[in-house]
């Protein structure tokens, strides 16, 4: 009796086992975002170059990225921009955001950046806008749309 009941637990087991690793994997590809939102706010150096590394690697990894530049990380956005590089790849937040728009992200400045600083909209580099309360509500109420705050 204890062979038939060893057998069978076997039999099991090597029927289960390929069903279990399908369902990992399955699990693994389908929990990816698809599309973030990155705030930036921050004036901090090291900040908002972690934030643009972040934006730029998930770019890298497949996903869409929206980026909102707010208070003083909006000078991100400026051409007239010159930021301090930062090892190891001495490159400034604004040289990352640049990529990151050439690779297909979006940027904008958000909509009290520029009325309450010296810029206007000629000032921004080619394809920042400036977002909208309302459209950027909707990507934050998005329930597709993961959102990082810098």
């Amino acid at each position: 009796m204890t062979n038939i009941l060893k057998l069978f637990t076997l039999a099991v087991l090597v029927t289960l086992a390929p069903m279990h690793a399908m369902a990992a994997n399955h699990g693994n590809k389908g929990s990816a975002v698809e599309e973030v939102l990155v705030i930036l706010s921050s004036d901090s150096l090291q900040t908002q170059g972690m934030a643009m590394a972040l934006a730029n690697t998930m770019a890298e990894k497949g996903a869409k990225v929206n980026v909102l530049l707010c208070d003083e990380a909006g000078d991100l956005a400026l051409k007239s921009y010159e930021g301090e590089a930062l090892a190891p790849r001495n490159v400034t937040p604004g040289q990352m955001l640049r990529g990151l728009l050439k690779a297909g992200g979006t940027a904008s400045v958000c909509a009290l950046y520029l009325p309450n600083s010296d810029n206007n909209k000629d000032d921004l580099i080619d394809g920042v806008g400036v977002a909208m309360p309302p459209q950027m509500a909707d990507q934050m109420l998005d329930r597709k749309m993961r959102t990082f705050t810098f």
